[in-house]
Parts: C-alpha cells; sequence; structure tokens
C-alpha cells in the first residue's frame, strides 16, 4: 500500500503537511532537548490557530528561533523579542514570544537538575492529563490543557486516540 493510499484521521485530509506530520511524528517518541522544546514552542503558538498553520511556519520558526537551541534562545534579549515581534514568518504574539523565552531557561534549569528534559518528563508518574497540565501551569508559561495534552501526545507521552478508520488505530498503534 502506498502511503497515499492510507485512511488516515479526518483532520489530515486539508494538506499534504498534515498527512506527513500524522504519520512520521505525532506520537514518536523524542529524546533531544531541542526537538522537545520546538515541539512545545509549535504548541503554544497553535494556540487559538490551526496546527496547518503552525506548520506552515514552521522553517520560519526553526530559523527565527536558532533552530530551537534552548542555550540560545534562554540567553534571548529585548532586542531579540524585537526582531521576533517584527518577523513576519512567524506568530508574532508577544505574550507566546515572552513564554518561549521563558520556558528556554526553564528547560535550561530542568537539564541542570534531571540531565535532559526527557529525564525530567520520565521522572514524572502521572497518568492523567489533569496532573500533567498542573505539573506543565506550575513550571512553564502559557500552557493549558489543550497545549498539554497536544503536547504530551505528540511526543508520546499520553495516547493517542486515532479514529478508528485510521490505518495508525487499525495497526495496533493506537494505544488508548
Amino acid at each position: 500500500m502506498k502511503m497515499t493510499d492510507r485512511i488516515r484521521c479526518t483532520w489530515t485530509l486539508k494538506d499534504p503537511l498534515l498527512e506527513i506530520y500524522h504519520d512520521e511524528e505525532y506520537g514518536a517518541p523524542l529524546a533531544k532537548d531541542n526537538d522537545f522544546f520546538e515541539r512545545l514552542v509549535l504548541e503554544i503558538n497553535q494556540a487559538g490557530l490551526s496546527w496547518l498553520t503552525v506548520l506552515k511556519k514552521r522553517e520560519a520558526f526553526n530559523d527565527a528561533f536558532d533552530r530551537f537551541d534552548v542555550d540560545l534562545v534562554a540567553a534571548y534579549a529585548d532586542q531579540d523579542r524585537h526582531r521576533l515581534l517584527n518577523d513576519s514568518g512567524i506568530i508574532r504574539n508577544r505574550a507566546k514570544i515572552d513564554a518561549t523565552i521563558h520556558n528556554a531557561k526553564v528547560f535550561k534549569q530542568i537539564r541542570r537538575d534531571c540531565g535532559s528534559f526527557k529525564a525530567w518528563l520520565d521522572s514524572q508518574e502521572y497518568s492523567r492529563l489533569d496532573q500533567w497540565v498542573a505539573l506543565f501551569i506550575k513550571t512553564f508559561r502559557f500552557m493549558g490543557p489543550e497545549i498539554v495534552g497536544e503536547f504530551l501526545m505528540s511526543t508520546s507521552y499520553l495516547p493517542i486516540q486515532h479514529e478508528p478508520q485510521c490505518y495508525l488505530a487499525s495497526v495496533g498503534l493506537d494505544v488508548s
């Protein structure tokens, strides 16, 4: 079966970018801090917008935020905020930009305390979304149930509920 012949969750039908994300990234485990940071920043920026909008701007986000290098973003100063607020390639929302810089500093602290962001996540003993949401709201900025839930599902920390007709549900990859 060719990749294009697969039946996917209906949310992927709007654009090939959604299909690729669904098939190759959504629910795939991550290991590197910068990859976790990218996913969290993209989820924050999706708030109030469509995921497709964020995926279309993904390369611009990568360029604007130095490939999501946690150390570089954590060191951003006022001139970087100004640059980002004037970058038409990304979502120019002051609260989201400020949260990204703040959250990079939190990532650095977590790395100092736990060795890596993945180690920190793995050390949590939560199984319910409300527990995760409380932790993320306490730890990071610009968090809410939707952002936390999508972040955790997209990185394999919470199960994804693929639609019954989706090929990923039918081959047993749905852990819900």
